[in-house]
């Protein structure tokens, strides 16, 4: 998934320059501030929706002070790489069930992963979802959405458009409008047990260095960088 490849590189970097190795675990943000509140050892929280990182919060498990909105991000519907689908118009009306034909559709769990739930806000608005919503193949995360694309398990998807970039068995056939859904907003805070450094490695990640890396993988980042 792209967002591991960037904080792969963003935690290269941060040992690079300061010696202190990241260990970074990736899951479904759900997962994640699940496993937060059950007392999992964590020090930052990477949240791929502002709801899950708000669950944290009310549960008093993040330093609430500590917390910003650090990258944006949109969605795209996809098709195999060799599908016939080219140049899909999503706007209001469009016949997603139709154009899925006999096919499924692969999207992020509608009910708790974050690409899912965006998915499903954009179909409800733009009058899509009640005749395609029994081709929806759930997935446990875009990852696995993404891969049942591209190896043509499913007619089409809906996936971050940072991720469908990177696969090749992949395409990306229509944006959806950023209108048509709630911001896709990545927001980060510190953990409330979370180590002193932890404080250094959330400024890094609103530096210069690290809106490069994140803007290479497609990454809109939200805030003014710092040096």
């Amino acid at each position: 998934m792209t967002q591991h490849d960037a904080l792969d590189e963003i935690d290269a970097a941060y040992a690079a320059r300061t010696g202190v190795k990241v260990t970074a675990s990736y899951a479904a943000s759900s997962a994640l501030a699940k496993q937060i509140e059950q007392g999992a050892p964590a020090d930052v929280f990477i949240s791929a929706d502002t709801d899950w990182m708000d669950y944290a919060v009310a549960r008093k498990t993040i330093d609430d002070a500590s917390r910003v909105n650090l990258l944006g991000n949109t969605i795209v519907l996809i098709a195999p790489k060799d599908s016939r689908v080219e140049n899909v118009t999503i706007a209001q009306g469009f016949d997603l069930a139709k154009l899925a034909g006999d096919g499924r559709i692969a999207t992020g769990d509608v009910k708790s992963v974050p690409s899912g739930k965006y998915a499903r806000a954009a179909l409800e608005k733009l009058g899509a979802w009640q005749a395609a919503e029994a081709k929806f193949a759930m997935a446990e995360s875009v990852r696995v959405a993404l891969t049942l694309v591209a190896r043509g398990e499913a007619a089409l998807g809906i996936v971050y458009a940072t991720d469908a970039k990177v696969e090749p068995g992949v395409k990306i056939v229509g944006t959806f409008p950023a209108s048509s859904h709630p911001a896709i907003i990545y927001p980060v805070a510190a953990t409330k047990t979370a180590k002193p450094e932890a404080f250094d490695y959330l400024a890094f990640l609103r530096s210069s260095a690290a809106k490069t890396v994140l803007e290479k993988y497609g990454f809109k980042f939200l805030l003014s960088p710092t040096t």
